[in-house]
């Protein structure tokens, strides 16, 4: 459905007609004016007549209706189509999900669709139209505003993860107890969450690239003004930084995981090692008294007074050898 529609003229607003064709006209009659619409997860059936007016590429029409897009840049002839998947992180799971932003910029219009609940459109329209000298240069500040309030936020992201991951740190490395029987599941889910927010950040770093005319990328975008390429560059360099911190993430997660299995073995060694060692010291008074257990005539000192405390005083040291023992070997 449509979330809002309005006519910017000098970067201030004033409400747009009802019928998108007079919008748009309206926009174009005027210079520096442009139209602004935003949509949240559109049927096909609505999103045909904002199609039909702005003349959208069917293909780009399609990745905004079906979603679950990679970042991207796409240039078509009467429109430039970008995805843009913003990222929240939920405290109360611990853990992040992700939105997405399709941006349709054209001749003096935008149109913003919305899949899912993680987006920062709202707050940046507010921020924009408080801000009518940046709103001023049109339909390029709204996609700069857009990329630059998303990069933003996943240099917050990033830094909540950074906790999480210190926290499993600490849990694996812990020298009472090495990580508890469930910190293998809580790393490996740690482990998709960097890979869900690595899919965001990751091939965002092309598009911005484009835009801010570097990474070889020398030529300008159509439908975005040039004066705003240090602004991309800067956004760009943002998406750099959340990207070598996401490779951190996943190297650290990874060598945690690793050090949580060693530790798990380590464990379980020792563990054999000391059931081996209580099995071999009741192996000797077993093996004895299963002898003497033995219903033989002619056994040694069977008439003796004192051969069950000698056989008794041999059981105790060689236990007390045994024990001694494995303990200097550190089986137990």
């Amino acid at each position: 459905m449509i979330v809002d529609c309005a006519i910017y003229h000098d970067g201030r607003r004033t409400e747009g007609p009802d019928d998108l064709s007079e919008a748009l006209d309206r926009a174009r009659a005027r210079r520096d004016d442009f139209v602004w619409i935003g949509l949240h997860e559109p049927t096909p059936e609505e999103f045909e007549h904002v199609t039909e007016e702005f003349g959208l590429h069917p293909l780009a029409v399609e990745d905004a209706l079906k979603a679950h897009q990679r970042p991207k840049l796409e240039v078509y002839d009467d429109s430039l189509f970008m995805v843009i998947k913003p990222v929240v992180y939920e405290q109360d799971s611990d853990s992040v999900s992700t939105g997405e932003i399709m941006v349709f910029i054209g001749d003096s219009f935008v149109v913003t669709v919305r899949h899912g609940d993680s987006s920062p459109l709202d707050t940046v329209r507010d921020r924009l139209e408080k801000d009518p000298q940046t709103l001023s240069h049109g339909p390029t500040s709204v996609l700069y505003s857009i990329a630059d309030a998303t990069v933003d936020h996943y240099l917050d992201v990033a830094a909540e993860l950074q906790t999480d991951l210190e926290e499993l740190e600490a849990e694996v490395f812990s020298p009472n107890i090495g990580g508890s029987r469930n910190t293998a599941s809580r790393i490996y889910t740690f482990k998709r969450q960097v890979l869900e927010f690595r899919r965001a950040t990751g091939p965002l770093a092309v598009p911005l690239g484009r835009l801010s005319g570097s990474g070889g990328y020398s030529t300008g975008v159509p439908f975005v003004n040039d004066d705003a390429q240090p602004f991309f560059r800067d956004v760009s360099d943002h998406v750099t930084r959340v990207n070598e911190s996401v490779e951190g993430l996943d190297r650290l997660v990874s060598d945690i995981l690793s050090a949580h299995l060693a530790q798990t073995g380590v464990r379980q060694n020792d563990d054999m090692r000391k059931i081996s060692a209580w099995a071999a010291m009741a192996a000797i008074p077993t093996m004895l008294a299963g002898i003497y257990g033995m219903n033989f005539e002619h056994m040694p000192e069977l008439r003796w007074v004192w051969s069950y405390p000698a056989v008794i005083g041999v059981m105790a040291v060689l236990e007390v050898g045994l024990y001694r023992l494995f303990k200097r070997r550190e089986w137990l």
